[in-house]
């Protein structure tokens, strides 16, 4: 099937690794110009590298902090047009909301909602006047089924999802311009498996052992991966997905129990 993508330029924060990168590397196989970020600059080069030997369309790698004023413009100024917005930001840390002050909760609004609505503001318009775009908002499955323990994110989060539920249903909507979140659940990620090591390393348990445990409690019986994150990104983006817009789509092997 031919997504229509073929010379349209995305910018995908946070790509580097795990989910992000997973996103570029889908759309780069379907001929997109890629405008690659995230903090870390070795990471960040060498998975540029990656993305460059599948021969598809062209990776610039723009390395700074998307949550700042300065690692935004540097990487809007390297995309010669955003068709395609893929948000993305780690997620704040675990804890106890008791312990929060207030520059925890800025912090984790600024990356994980502000941050986002700033790159929206800076190119929905534009799209419109183009006649298409695509945002793509990676979230958390945490947005259909808060975690005690993620408070931050649930909050911030569920603010970015509520936000987008009005931006995604005015004017833009009859212009060609979807907006649509993409909730994971738990995949085959760095930061996952560091979680499961952590917890390893608490309970004397093995890695294997935990991770088969975390396995167990996902009807499809497996992390999900990447790529498979990638490919439903890569279709959010596509012509075909135009008439879906203002959703929020959860992948997670099945874990959530709801009917809605």
């Amino acid at each position: 099937m031919d997504l229509g993508l073929k010379g349209k330029w995305a910018l995908v924060c946070a790509a580097s690794k795990g989910l992000g990168k997973g996103c570029a590397q889908a759309l780069v196989r379907e001929g997109v110009h890629v405008v690659i970020t995230a903090r870390g600059a070795e990471a960040l080069e060498a998975t540029a590298a990656e993305l460059r030997a599948l021969g598809g369309g062209e990776v610039r790698a723009v390395a700074g902090d998307i949550t700042t004023a300065e690692g935004r413009t540097a990487a809007l100024a390297a995309c010669p047009r955003v068709d395609i917005l893929v948000n993305n930001a780690g997620g704040p840390p675990p804890g106890d909301f008791r312990d929060w002050d207030r520059d925890a909760w800025i912090k984790a609004v600024d990356a994980n909602m502000l941050t986002p609505i700033e790159l929206m503001k800076a190119t929905v318009d534009k799209m419109a006047e183009r006649g298409y775009g695509r945002v793509v908002n990676i979230t958390s499955g945490a947005v259909k089924a808060p975690i005690d323990v993620l408070g931050l994110s649930n909050g911030a989060r569920s603010g970015l999802t509520g936000f987008v539920a009005g931006l995604a249903r005015s004017s833009i909507a009859g212009k060609g311009v979807t907006i649509n979140g993409l909730l994971p659940g738990a995949f085959d990620t760095d930061r996952l498996n560091m979680t499961l090591k952590a917890v390893a390393a608490r309970t004397g348990k093995d890695f294997a052992t935990i991770r088969g445990e975390r396995e167990r409690t996902i009807p499809a019986l497996r992390l999900g991966t990447p790529e498979e994150f990638g490919a439903m990104c890569v279709f959010l983006c596509s012509v075909q997905a135009g008439y879906l817009t203002g959703q929020n789509i959860l992948l997670d092997g099945g874990a959530y129990p709801g009917t809605f």
